[in-house]
């Protein structure tokens, strides 16, 4: 998280603000205490969502400077872990309906042939969950935001239903589909890889 918005000293600071943000603290105080305690998930579900390293922590970067901006908007109504993700959720599904992000994946994929290092295998694990993980991100976007909050976020399906303001049956058959395309990749891919 030391990348995010001026990562200078925030060990140290994190070290001062170890309990959950209280209302007496400064918003500066609340803000590096949100940015270590759920950077590293607001990367990894803005990477979910744009399969892109750069845009998911310029998301991030966008998603804290929106906390820090509404800070004393917030009603807690929700935790603030809840309130970060739907943010960073919002944030990601604007960027997907962009011009700019249609433009930049196509010119990425039209430029960039060869295969990278893994930023999903750093995200999601070792090399033994890559497979999965590259699985996952293959997934439509309405599946895979279900199965990264149910399983790498621990939302609850109320949670997620509350986060992502669709009806809570809907998110059942999302999870449901999501794993059956799971499955099937997975099966499909043993077999491709001799297991």
């Amino acid at each position: 998280m030391n990348g995010l918005i001026g990562g200078e000293g925030l060990i140290e600071e994190k070290k001062m603000i170890i309990e959950p943000v209280s209302h007496h603290q400064l918003p500066e105080e609340k803000l590096i205490w949100l940015m270590n305690e759920y950077g590293n998930d607001v990367i990894r579900i803005a990477f979910s969502y744009l399969k892109n390293k750069q845009l998911a922590e310029d998301i991030a970067q966008d998603v804290f400077l929106r906390c820090y901006e509404n800070m004393d908007t917030f009603r807690n109504e929700s935790s603030y872990k809840t309130w970060v993700i739907r943010i960073t959720v919002n944030r990601c599904k604007d960027v997907l309906k962009s011009w700019s992000y249609k433009n930049l994946a196509i010119t990425e994929f039209l430029t960039y042939k060869q295969v990278q290092p893994s930023f999903e295998n750093e995200l999601f694990g070792d090399e033994e969950n890559e497979f999965l993980s590259r699985q996952i991100l293959k997934l439509p976007v309405k599946q895979r935001e279900v199965i990264i909050l149910f399983y790498y976020q621990e939302f609850s399906l109320e949670e997620i239903s509350h986060l992502l303001n669709i009806n809570i049956n809907t998110i059942k058959t999302r999870l449901h589909r999501a794993r059956n395309n799971l499955r099937t990749s997975l099966e499909g891919g043993m077999r491709h890889y001799g297991k």
